[in-house]
């Protein structure tokens, strides 16, 4: 827990850091639902509420990358070194970090709420629904982080994780139901969005969201089943990375 909030304090000294994650994607629902949303049609629904969820997809996807961006800067700052001369077992380090970006995605996400009701936005099923919504969210999110986590203890270089992470991450974000619908993209990109896990995530937020409309479903057992496939996928993603993190994290520490 204290180095959870040694983590969150740190945003109180750069709320630049803050600042720019929470920009993004104000920017991308206003640039999507009011610049480009009258020249985008979708089958059996609106446009706005189709894409909200895809917005929620890629930012706590692109929030989850903090996670290894400031292990890798910690690391190459040796503030590892410090935290190996205190009586802490080495994962505190690890969920500390990850505890902390969970947070700060959480706190997008009210961001994100806000703007998208004020773009009129709304969800359907009532608030049970709704709050396992942005719970599969976070909790994908907080999966996804420990891979990144794993990636920044490897590469142990900021910049290297940065451009890493936009190289994995822009094309299972855009090459996915996030914002058009995957039936419009030529049939290879079409599989792809079909199979792609960010298309289960976006898929599972609208279904519990109530913004699915009457468009059709493609028949593959992530879109058939996608709260199943994320719940059953974050759960994979930690059962492998958090422990393979903490391996390699001790390794690392160790030097």
């Amino acid at each position: 827990m204290d180095v959870t909030w040694r983590n969150l304090l740190k945003l109180r000294r750069n709320p630049e850091m803050l600042v720019f994650a929470v920009l993004q994607p104000i920017m991308f629902v206003l640039l999507f639902s009011q610049v480009y949303g009258g020249s985008i049609q979708i089958d059996g629904g609106n446009y706005t509420e189709y894409l909200m969820a895809g917005i929620f997809g890629q930012t706590v996807l692109f929030g989850s990358t903090f996670s290894g961006y400031q292990m890798a800067q910690d690391l190459k700052e040796g503030l590892i070194d410090r935290f190996r001369t205190l009586p802490m077992h080495p994962s505190a380090v690890l969920f500390g970090r990850t505890n902390a970006d969970l947070v700060l995605n959480a706190i997008s996400m009210v961001i994100m709420i806000a703007t998208g009701a004020l773009v009129g936005w709304r969800f359907h099923d009532g608030w049970p629904s709704f709050l396992a919504g942005v719970g599969i969210l976070l909790l994908f999110s907080y999966a996804f982080s420990w891979v990144m986590t794993l990636i920044g203890i490897v590469v142990r270089t900021p910049e290297v994780i940065n451009n890493a992470s936009f190289m994995i991450l822009f094309p299972l974000t855009f090459i996915s139901n996030a914002f058009v619908q995957a039936s419009n993209l030529p049939r290879p990109l079409e599989v792809f969005a079909n199979w792609n896990p960010v298309s289960a995530l976006v898929q599972a937020a609208r279904q519990l969201f109530g913004n699915t409309g009457t468009a059709p479903v493609a028949d593959t057992f992530p879109m058939q089943h996608p709260v199943l496939t994320v719940l059953v996928g974050s759960a994979v993603m930690l059962a492998v990375f958090v422990p393979l993190a903490v391996s390699r994290f001790r390794q690392a520490s160790s030097r």
